[in-house]
């Protein structure tokens, strides 16, 4: 068989050790070739480092809450680790043009990317550049992982602390920025209280300048009293007992009302009081967010480029090409020479 019919329905081993003989030479020499052209373009690749840093995220996003609640069930363990939904909560302020914004700026990274800021949409160049450097994910243990890669192995390093440190600043700034918010309603609320329960107390002080201290207590004593001068025939005293009952029983009511409101304003005070003062801690003291598990360290081997990975792909993938463009030939060829016996 002087060709091989790559029309048969068949292809057995012994056609195709018989393609390769036959075309072994410029199979070989294309495949050198392509592993030469490969190694050079793998030197020209610019070596990146990676490094890494773990964080968990905590389980709780309020220190009050997770110091300072007196309400049954409302406290949290600080040192809990957080579940997927901190984590998709982390991975997203990760992702934030915030932190985006000031890596880019502390270094330099339009200079150091060798972005050209003369282009059309240099900041699209830089952002593609910056999401292809620097990814963050979520593992199988529910912690994140944030990766950075550079050509400086030290400055890989500094930057992925560094985001990890600004994940707290952000989630910090964003917290306080409410909860200052929060804490002017509840001071707000607290000095509208102050004033209704000093209004409760002074009409108290009215009242009891008027002889009205405590109705129920009164009324008991002054009855006893009543009937002692009663007995003894102390007709005075009884009149002057008389004149307070008349006193009592005209503003009597109002001092049950005053005192009976007048305790539930002092427990809601309490209320309010505490939720100042959690508030407060809150806006003025911060807690870490994240637990860092490793720490980003300056890599000493290169992750990327693989040289020689990329120049057995690119071998064997010429190869490959090799192999389908000459049997695409050979039918072709194959094609023509039955059509044009077939004209004879």
């Amino acid at each position: 068989m002087s060709n091989v019919d790559f029309g048969k329905k068949e292809f057995d081993s012994g056609d195709l050790l018989h393609f390769l003989s036959r075309w072994f030479r410029p199979l070989f020499i294309i495949s050198i070739a392509a592993a030469l052209l490969s190694s050079v373009a793998s030197f020209l690749i610019d070596e990146k480092y990676s490094s890494t840093v773990i964080l968990f995220p905590v389980s709780t996003n309020s220190i009050s809450k997770a110091l300072l609640s007196t309400q049954t069930g409302s406290k949290t363990d600080i040192l809990e680790f957080g579940e997927e939904e901190q984590a998709e909560q982390l991975l997203q302020i990760l992702h934030s043009d915030e932190i985006r914004d000031r890596i880019i700026e502390k270094y330099d990274l339009i200079h150091h990317y060798d972005i050209d800021t003369s282009s059309r949409f240099p900041k699209t160049a830089l952002f593609e550049e910056f999401e292809n450097n620097i990814t963050f994910e979520r593992t199988e243990f529910m912690s994140v992982r944030i990766e950075v890669l550079d050509k400086e192995p030290e400055l890989a390093a500094r930057i992925a602390n560094d985001i990890a440190a600004l994940s707290d600043s952000v989630r910090h700034r964003m917290h306080r920025e409410r909860a200052i918010k929060a804490l002017r309603i509840v001071e707000q609320e607290y000095d509208q209280k102050v004033k209704e329960v000093h209004a409760l107390e002074d009409s108290l002080t009215t009242l009891r300048r008027w002889g009205v201290y405590d109705y129920h207590v009164q009324t008991e004593v002054l009855t006893e009293q009543r009937a002692q001068a009663l007995i003894k025939g102390n007709q005075n005293v009884a009149r002057e007992i008389d004149r307070t009952f008349e006193l009592l029983a005209k503003y009597g009511a109002a001092s049950v009302a005053i005192t009976d409101q007048l305790h539930k304003e002092y427990n809601r005070l309490a209320e309010l009081k505490e939720r100042y003062e959690e508030t407060k801690v809150d806006v003025q003291e911060e807690l870490p967010f994240k637990f860092v598990v490793d720490r980003a360290v300056a890599s000493e081997k290169k992750k990327y480029p693989i040289r020689w990975l990329i120049v057995a792909v690119s071998t064997f993938s010429a190869f490959l090409l090799s192999i389908l463009t000459i049997a695409i030939l050979e039918k072709w060829r194959s094609i023509r020479m039955q059509s044009g016996s077939n004209k004879l």
